[in-house]
């Protein structure tokens, strides 16, 4: 009800209910139930992007076997709906007993494979009566969450569905083998496959490679207001420096705040044959898409989110050698802390540390190097994850 309510106000919500509606009658006419499906699940986008590598090589491995795509949340769904590998993507219906028999009765899994988070407990109940096997990659798990707590049975006997867990890290492999949870292997993160991926072939930007000339450029990636106000502070005391900006969240009102930040900046939806590129200073991404591959541009990367609910992701910039910088809020992260540790990223938490991490890393001729490094030693976790599936189908 309270949801209903919401969705009056606030799109995504409305995205959220209106995207559930009637959606066991559409799988019914779009997917075939006396045919076996490969199922991914994502949370979201970022999820997705995460889970792609093993879901486009399941597909050059067996190309008749369908997949079927879905997604909780709107922010994923409303961008991959149309995902040409997949026979289907649906949003995943809420978890309640009924709904999973259905959706799986209807889908007809041969295996199911979900990206890092999300834990239904009716979905995993289903799948392990089905005898379906449930696979969570790239997972990462800590001592705070409350699987390990005390008061966690109800949560920790959803684990015990699931078939096999891929997850990043030791700390995450012991805290699952404390729980007697042993069918587990440290993988590693399948985002340093899908970043290296894109880094070795990125989409070429003719507008952006003229904005930068021989300018030095500043790419501020996934940004949230609380970066924009230091980004601008910073822009104002690096005029020899050019700076992207790719906003998180591009609605109008967000744009308009952005553009009363960078009153001069050029917007990337309005460039034309026109616009003197190469005498701007500040260019504003005001589309989605683009953001992983303008990366490459980058002499210094800063990605948003680390001052809420947690940073968006570091491993793009880097794979193309950019150092990076981000706030205070990385601790979730591993990937974050090694590059801390190695001396290829900088966390700030106000408007004189970001100047300060700009003046180091400027001058850092090697951190880009090792940002580059550690993301081409980290690959290789699709290929174990397809050595267990191609056992399980």
């Amino acid at each position: 009800m309270l949801l209903h309510l919401v969705s009056f106000f606030n799109p995504k919500a409305k995205l959220f209910i209106d995207g559930r509606k009637n959606i066991f009658e559409l799988i019914a006419r779009k997917t075939n139930a006396d045919c076996k499906h490969i199922w991914f699940h994502f949370a979201s986008l970022g999820e997705f992007e995460q889970g792609r590598p093993v879901l486009e090589e399941l597909k050059k491995l067996y190309p008749d076997k369908p997949i079927v795509m879905t997604f909780f949340s709107p922010s994923g769904f409303e961008i991959r709906k149309n995902y040409p590998l997949a026979e289907a993507v649906y949003y995943l219906p809420l978890d309640t007993h009924r709904n999973a028999e259905t959706f799986l009765r209807l889908i007809n899994p041969e295996i199911a494979i979900f990206t890092k988070y999300e834990f239904w407990y009716h979905y995993f109940k289903v799948l392990k009566a089905n005898k379906v096997p449930l696979l969570l990659i790239s997972g990462i798990f800590r001592p705070d969450q409350i699987f390990f707590k005390w008061y966690g049975r109800f949560q920790r006997n959803i684990l015990k569905n699931v078939t096999h867990f891929f997850v990043q890290n030791q700390e995450s492999k012991s805290l699952l083998n404390n729980l007697g949870i042993d069918a587990v292997s440290i993988s590693g993160d399948t985002r340093f496959d899908r970043v290296a991926e894109q880094a070795a072939s990125p989409q070429q930007f003719v507008q952006i490679d003229e904005f930068k000339g021989n300018a030095k450029i500043f790419i501020a990636g996934s940004t949230w207001p609380q970066d924009e106000e230091l980004i601008a502070f910073l822009q104002q005391r690096a005029q020899d420096w050019k700076f992207i900006i790719a906003p998180h969240e591009i609605h109008e009102s967000h744009i308009k705040q952005l553009s009363a930040l960078f009153p001069d900046a050029l917007h990337y939806t309005k460039l034309n044959e026109n616009t003197d590129l190469q005498a701007a200073k500040v260019l504003i991404i005001d589309t989605i898409g683009l953001l992983s591959s303008a990366y490459q541009y980058g002499d210094i990367s800063y990605i948003g989110g680390g001052f809420g609910a947690g940073i968006h992701n570091t491993l793009e910039a880097a794979a193309f050698g950019s150092p990076v910088i981000f706030g205070p809020k990385y601790q979730k992260f591993q990937e974050a802390k090694d590059l801390l540790t190695i001396g290829a990223a900088k966390s700030v938490s106000g408007k004189d540390d970001l100047f300060a991490a700009f003046e180091i890393l400027q001058k850092d001729q090697q951190a880009g190097k090792k940002a580059a490094s550690y993301v081409k030693q980290h690959t290789g976790s699709t290929l174990q994850i397809i050595n267990m599936i191609k056992k399980l189908i």
